[in-house]
């Protein structure tokens, strides 16, 4: 099944540094739920991704390959393509993402463009469903990729203002003259409870596996149960007409 998918994701931060974040893929694999980064040689990604349908579970292992890098056109081009580890089922993509400047100047719109062909057992949902699939995980990414970019120019501003506390380390002891602050010795300090210090999480919702019912269970309804009433109906029917041929 093949099919052509738009969309589009805004994070806080210049074009010049979303280039930078969005190249690091061992950095933003975890935004990505069911991602797994083995290997990655600056070119080349080799990992997995899990999909879960219910109580079964699918694991594709394949590469990523950048065929175009222009960081002055801010474009992207990638090819993607994996293989079912336990079935026949394949995937494959060509993903164009382009960069852009807000309005604001101060955060970047991606744009991607992604061509898709799928087979297997993910296929049988049909292309609505997939469609809507992708939406949401680009939705669930740019969330998770958002709050990764957050945590890192948090971590990166207390670690500016405590180097900047620890060179100006001295304090004032009357007008115009700076001494250094007095060392208490140990013995002599009294522990006080403090605060524990808030560790950077990884992002919230990066599961282990794109789980497609929690994703697009309405939509999965919406889909299978006009399929489970015609077949009770087809079921029921196939049985009048047997008890009727028989009754004759």
């Amino acid at each position: 099944m093949a099919m052509e998918m738009d969309h589009s994701f805004t994070v806080p931060v210049p074009p010049d540094r979303a280039w930078d974040v969005l190249l690091d893929v061992e950095k933003i694999a975890p935004c990505m739920p069911g991602a797994t980064v083995d290997e990655f040689d600056g070119e080349v990604v080799t990992g997995r991704i899990k999909v879960k349908v219910g109580p079964v579970s699918l694991t594709y292992r394949g590469t990523a390959k950048f065929t175009e890098r222009d960081p002055d056109a801010r474009v992207i081009l990638l090819e993607a393509s994996g293989k079912e580890t336990r079935g026949a089922g394949t995937a494959s993509a060509t993903v164009r993402a382009t960069l852009e400047p807000e309005s604001g100047g101060e955060g970047t719109t991606a744009s991607m463009h992604t061509t898709m062909n799928v087979t297997g057992r993910p296929a049988q949902f049909g292309r609505g469903v997939m469609i809507e699939v992708g939406s949401k995980l680009v939705e669930q990414f740019a969330q998770n990729l958002r709050q990764l970019i957050a945590e890192d120019g948090a971590a990166n501003g207390n670690t500016a203002a405590t180097a900047t506390d620890e060179a100006d380390g001295t304090s004032q002891d009357g007008p115009g003259s700076t001494q250094p602050s007095p060392v208490v010795p140990a013995a002599a300090t009294t522990s006080t409870p403090t605060a524990a210090t808030p560790t950077t999480q990884p992002p919230a919702a990066s599961a282990d596996s794109i789980n497609l019912v929690k994703l697009v269970g309405p939509s999965l309804l919406k889909r299978v149960v006009p399929a489970v009433v015609a077949a009770a109906g087809l079921a029921l029917l196939g049985r009048w007409l047997f008890r009727r041929n028989a009754k004759g």
